[in-house]
Order: C-alpha cells, then structure tokens, then sequence
C-alpha cells in the first residue's frame, strides 16, 4: 500500500504544469494519495491540534457477565460479544461462482509484468473451488473472544485476548490492505501464553485486534471521514473503554500508518510504538523518488537497496493503489468475482506475490494456501471489497498530501522490525534519524509484507524483545 505524493505546498504548481515530464510525474503521485498520511512537522501541529482533547475519558470495563442485552441496546458503545456464522448455501454460492469462471487469455509474457499471471490463479482455483474447506478456518476464528463496540457512529470489531499472567502488557495490533485480524491469529496464544511458547512470564501481552472501519467484521462507513486520523483516535478510545490505562500500539502497512498517527495524537496510556513497515525515508530520498532521478550521492548498501525497492515500487507496483485511491466505487467486478477479487488481493507487491506463487506452485513457504484463501474468502463472504478500498480513498481526499514512507516526526518510543522482502527494508540509518527515540531495531534476510502472518516466530521474538526496556522500567 504505499507511495510518493506531493507535498501540499507544490500541488497547486503541478496540476497546472503543461509540459509531459510534469504531467506524468504529477499523475503518478497524486493519485496515490490514497496512502498519504505522512505530513511535514507544521501539518502534523495543524492536523493534530484538536486530536488530544478529542480523546473520550470514559472508560467501561468489559464484562461479558454482567452486561444485559436492556443495557447493551440503550448503551451502543458497551462492549458487546459478538458471533458471524456464514450458511452453507453462501459458501456453494461461492464455489460455483470460482468454478464457473470466465478466463481471459494468458499473459503475453513469462514473468508476472503484465500483473497476476493466469497459471496461478487457475492452480488458486481449482484448490478453491473443490478441496478447500472454509470451515476449517472459520473454527480457528470462532476460537478467539469476539466483540463490537461503536465509537463515532460505527461499530468497530475486535478481538481480545488476556493474559492469565498478572503483568502482561497490553498491545493494539492493527492489520493493513489486503489483509485482515487473519493475519495475527498465529501471534494470539505466544505472546498472551508465552511460558508454553519458549518464553517467560515477563513476556506476555494482552491483545487487542481490531478489524478497520470498512473491513472483516466491522461496520461500513456511511459517510466520509473515516482515515488514519479517525482510526487512531478511535483506537485510543477502544483501549480506554477497556480499562487499559498504559499499553503500546503496533502494526505494519495501514497498521503503521494508524500507530504512528496515534503516536503523533500522544493519547493517554500510549507508551510506545512497534512497526513492521517503517515510515524513514529521509527528505532528499523522497524529493528524488517523486521526481523520478537516480539517489542521492553517498547511499550506504543497506540504504541502496532500501531505495531500490521503493524505486521498484512506485515505477511497477501501484496500480491497485492508483484505483483505490482515485475510483474505488468502480471495481464492481471485485465484489461480483470471487476470482477477480483474489487477483486483485494477490497483485498487493511483487515480492508477496512471488511467495504466494511458490505457495501454489506447492513449496514450503510461511504461508499455506488455506492461509491465503481464508483472508480473501473473508473478505467475499463479508462483501468488503469495495469498503475497504475506499480508505485509500478517503485519506487522499480528506488529509494532507505527504509519502507514505516519509518520516513523520513520532516523538514517542519506536521499535522497528525490517525484513528483507518488504516493499522496502528500513535501513538502521534512517530508522534513527526518523525516531529519535528508537528503543529497538532489527532486520532479518526473509519475511515479506505480512509479518505477522508469514513469520510468527520471528515476530513474536520482536514483539518480546521491542518492549522490554519498557516493562523493566
């Protein structure tokens, strides 16, 4: 999800600019500022102004015994227990929906330029319309506590798990696009369990995993308005409502975007901040990817491929990000397809896209195909294509114009966690000049976009490590 947009200050200057080179440089940034919601230090200041006061103090403790269902229709933002169940008859509709798929022509080229290739989504569905069984999935689901609350008019969905240990610490982890609460499922029970996962006590976490407005189980926005800034306030009110009165945030793609944001809002009770999908890139990177010129002189190796990823990104990757950011009412196709849809979810980056490939080619990988097909299955039977693409479309429209990769100025205490086959990997250097209070930085040679789903034992070992300063003091 990501990309490179021009500053508020030029925008006016581009759109008025006639010659080509202007114009196609203009093109490519502003339509993604879907993903914009990195600002200069005086756009934070104005943007963020009225975000602490907006935080709510009430706090409702949940307790699942003594709420009435009287008390939870007069009181909407109670924490309510909340069950899915998806019929028979949805899911046969599904599978004669994949099976009976109208196929376009192959690609005319042997590489995955032209976009998803048209081999791997006839093996995803041939798995998906016979021997996949969506149940499975579905129990693992059901096994976790599940519950809505609405803040600002919404209902917000959500997963909570405590700890049996007295002291864990309390986390928010945030999934991003084309993902979903799927995705840390495989991190609940090492981090909120962790003596029966190779760790101690003093490691153990409390979690809260919320779904986006617009995605999984949450409820649709109705109206605009709905974007980084909102979220991150509302996320401040969901843990406060749960009598959580210190804890930390975490998330990577829109995760990051929301817990830097509520980095910036400085909410009562935030402590610190983890991220998978570090915002480093330093002022003069950015300036040189926007305008399309070779790096800046001096580029150390770590930071050359850092800028060869991105460099790779915004000139071959963005084209969902481009759609989802400018028009995302019209892909109707997504929501009538199941395998449009999947295409669409597959076609996020190219290196996710290479494991998800080898996943059906049939070699070993983080991910299994059930793991694949239970994230986009969700999305088709809670009919979120389209509500969820339109957050790329409400930050571009609604906030001001930034790189989403672009250091945001987070005061706050930041640990970082760099893998190698993330769109890019943030380079230890950046990382410190972008958090000045960095508490925790790794990188590792394997991992992709989906952390905490394709790595879970490498991202629970972060998650333990990234915080511990904090719990010994």
């Amino acid at each position: 999800m990501i990309t490179q947009t021009l500053r508020t200050q030029n925008k006016d200057d581009a759109t008025t600019r006639s010659d080509d080179s202007s114009r196609r440089r203009f093109l490519k940034v502003s339509s993604m500022l879907g993903l914009a919601v990195a600002f200069s230090p005086r756009t934070i200041a104005e943007t963020f102004a009225h975000s602490k006061a907006g935080t709510t103090t009430k706090e409702t403790i949940m307790t699942q015994a003594t709420a009435t269902s009287t008390e939870q229709a007069a009181d909407k933002t109670a924490i309510r227990p909340f069950q899915f169940n998806f019929t028979d008859a949805e899911l046969a509709d599904l599978r004669r929906r994949v099976n009976t798929t109208k196929w376009p022509d192959r690609e005319l080229v042997n590489d995955a330029s032209q976009g998803v290739q048209l081999a791997t989504m006839q093996k995803l569905a041939r798995y998906w319309g016979t021997d996949y069984d969506w149940r499975k999935g579905e129990a693992k689901l059901k096994a976790a506590p599940h519950f809505v609350t609405e803040i600002d008019g919404l209902d917000i969905h959500f997963i909570h798990v405590r700890s049996r240990h007295e002291n864990a610490l309390p986390m928010i982890v945030t999934h991003g696009w084309p993902g979903s609460i799927i995705e840390q499922m495989k991190i609940i029970e090492p981090l909120t369990n962790p003596t029966a996962h190779g760790g101690t006590a003093a490691d153990s976490f409390h979690l809260v995993i919320p779904s986006l407005p617009g995605y999984g189980f949450s409820g649709k926005p109705t109206k605009p308005g709905w974007n980084p800034v909102s979220i991150a306030k509302a996320w401040a009110t969901l843990m406060q409502r749960l009598g959580y009165t210190k804890y930390v945030a975490q998330g990577g793609d829109w995760g990051n975007s929301v817990s830097e944001v509520m980095a910036l809002q400085q909410p009562p009770g935030l402590l610190a901040i983890h991220t998978n999908m570090a915002a480093t890139v330093p002022p003069d990177v950015s300036k040189a990817l926007s305008a399309g010129s070779p790096p800046p002189a001096g580029l150390s190796p770590e930071e050359k491929f850092a800028w060869d990823g991105l460099a790779d990104f915004y000139k071959n990757g963005l084209g969902y990000a481009n759609e989802m950011a400018l028009r995302p009412q019209t892909l109707y196709g997504i929501v009538d397809s199941p395998i449009g849809l999947a295409s669409w979810i597959l076609d996020h980056d190219i290196r996710s896209y290479q494991m998800i490939v080898r996943v059906f080619d049939g070699k070993p990988e983080g991910l299994s195909r059930d793991d694949v097909l239970d994230n986009i299955t969700l999305y088709w039977l809670t009919n979120t294509a389209i509500s969820s693409a339109r957050l790329y479309w409400d930050t571009s429209h609604n906030l001001p114009a930034g790189g989403f990769f672009d250091a945001r100025g987070v005061k706050l205490p930041v640990a970082v966690s760099a893998f190698a086959e993330e769109i890019y990997q943030a380079p230890k250097s950046w990382s410190e000049k972008a958090y000045p209070k960095l508490i925790h930085y790794n990188r590792f040679p394997k991992g992709t976009h989906f952390a905490a789903w394709e790595q879970p034992e490498l991202f629970v070992g972060e998650m333990r490590a990234s915080f511990k300063s904090l719990r010994s003091s």
